[in-house]
């Protein structure tokens, strides 16, 4: 059965790709011109000066959304150490999906199984739909995108939407976080912990430049805050 459907899907996009260039335009101004605000627009802000690199968020994510071993929906990654003996102090980052306005992995995905949902604003996949072309690996500038080993379909974080999110519970790596580093929230609502925060500390967010409009933040850890 699933490999009928990719064969389906699979012919499906052969004969979209023959199409007119005209239709084809035809086809995106059309689907520009009902573009709509998500009502919710979820955001997600990793403040690295709490950060201890525990990985108890990998784990949550882990368990939670049944990501298979050898590939993983986030990483804490370890920088450092910093400084001299016994003052050393590490650097933690997250890698993850960074849930951009304007997505280049939606924009090239040939059957629609890269999506923003119009309710939250989440960048999701379709796995029944995803064909496993890799367009959007290739497209993600964040470099966050793998194929399910599982499902063979293109695979991230999609902030939990199908499980915790959907059980009206917070993303599984923040409600697992020991020093609650991780504040999620609605960017809309201006009572919302993530605007608070975000309205009371300097921020940064990666790759800006594309004009992806990230919806990833980061308060940035200063030299010495984590220290061994």
């Amino acid at each position: 059965m699933e490999n009928s459907k990719r064969r389906f899907l699979k012919g499906t996009c052969a004969l979209f790709a023959g199409a007119t260039g005209a239709s084809l335009l035809a086809t995106v101004n059309a689907s520009d011109s009902v573009k709509a605000e998500p009502d919710v627009k979820y955001a997600l802000i990793h403040d690295e000066t709490k950060c201890i690199g525990c990985q108890a968020c990998e784990v949550a994510c882990r368990e939670v959304n049944n990501v298979p071993e050898g590939v993983s929906r986030l990483q804490i990654k370890q920088a450092g150490p910093f400084g001299e003996y016994p003052n050393q102090f590490y650097h933690f980052s997250r890698k993850s999906c960074q849930h951009c306005e304007d997505a280049p992995c939606v924009n090239v995905c040939p059957t629609g199984a890269a999506f923003i949902d119009k309710e939250t604003g989440i960048v999701s996949v379709d796995a029944w739909k995803c064909v496993g072309c890799q367009y959007c690996i290739a497209a993600c500038p964040y470099q966050v995108r793998f194929i399910n080993p599982v499902t063979h379909a293109a695979d991230k974080c999609d902030f939990c939407r199908e499980t915790n999110l959907a059980q009206g519970k917070q993303p599984a790596c923040v409600a697992a976080c020991p020093t609650k580093a991780l504040v999620f929230g609605n960017l809309k609502d201006p009572t919302s912990e993530v605007v608070q925060v975000l309205r009371s500390n300097p921020t940064q967010r990666t790759k800006v430049d594309l004009g992806t409009r990230p919806k990833l933040f980061r308060i940035v850890a200063k030299s010495g805050e984590v220290i061994l």
